[in-house]
């Protein structure tokens, strides 16, 4: 009865993390190129008060053993990378990676992050930045008497300037593709920064060797299905009550033997 007490405390633990994932999911359901997480859970250790194979006799085993479970625990919160919806937006600087890849971001320490939300701006100086001020790498700048902004499937920025007949290439967007992108670490403002666990980042043109094409005046929405995580998030509410009823029921059953020493 005291293992039951633990093990249920186990499940309202796990339970009580599920729902925080669920809440994080639902919170970003607006957040251009999030992408949800998915609680993982794993079966604690087992006690073995009778081994299968046990001898039962000097003839026969025991064919089933008898193990009791130690609850659970959340084990990862994984990362689904899932292409989120598509919103036309008409603005030249929103871009979508069709399929796998990131856009390289350079930081002010230096170091580049990934992202999957393409909402670009211009800077004072023409460079294209995100929401943050932070350039694309390589860093693209668009002249300032530019009269619209083409970008091409592969990448190749191009701009329309006066008294030009053709238009004029400035630079090319890269994409970065991962061995293992749900290995990535998440360090808020849509970025992600590479592991150990997700390998080393593999950049080049879109649409190649596995990275995805470019679509330009598109915005990928949240992969997140707002009904599908109110039915999880119902699911773990469910399953929290009823650790929380078999905490109480293996607290009475302890009362009653204690009245029964008395």
């Amino acid at each position: 009865m005291i293992r039951a007490l633990y093990t249920a405390a186990t499940g309202m633990e796990a339970q009580q993390t599920n729902i925080e994932i669920i809440s994080n999911n639902i919170a970003n359901v607006n957040t251009a190129g999030y992408k949800k997480r998915r609680g993982l859970f794993e079966d604690l250790l087992y006690q073995n008060l009778l081994p299968a194979g046990t001898a039962a006799s000097t003839q026969t085993q025991y064919p089933v053993g008898m193990q009791i479970g130690l609850g659970t625990r959340a084990s990862a919160a994984e990362t689904i990378f899932l292409q989120g919806d598509y919103a036309q937006t008409g603005n030249p600087l929103d871009i979508v990676v069709q399929g796998a890849g990131f856009f390289p971001i350079k930081l002010p320490s230096g170091e580049v992050a990934y992202t999957r939300a393409g909402s670009f701006h211009l800077d004072r100086e023409g460079n294209i930045v995100t929401s943050d001020g932070n350039p694309t790498e390589p860093q693209v700048t668009i002249p300032t008497d530019a009269l619209s902004i083409t970008i091409s499937p592969d990448g190749t920025v191009s701009v329309t300037q006066p008294n030009q007949t053709s238009a004029q290439q400035v630079g090319n967007l890269e994409v970065a593709i991962f061995q293992n992108p749900a290995g990535l670490n998440s360090i808020g403002k849509n970025l992600f920064l590479p592991t150990d666990s997700s390998g080393d980042p593999i950049v080049g043109k879109p649409g190649e060797e596995g990275r995805g094409s470019l679509l330009q005046s598109y915005l990928e929405q949240s992969n997140v299905n707002i009904v599908e995580e109110m039915v999880n998030m119902i699911v773990s509410q469910r399953a929290y009550e009823a650790s929380s009823k078999v905490l109480r029921t293996a607290d009475e059953m302890v009362s009653q033997v204690n009245n029964v020493v008395r």
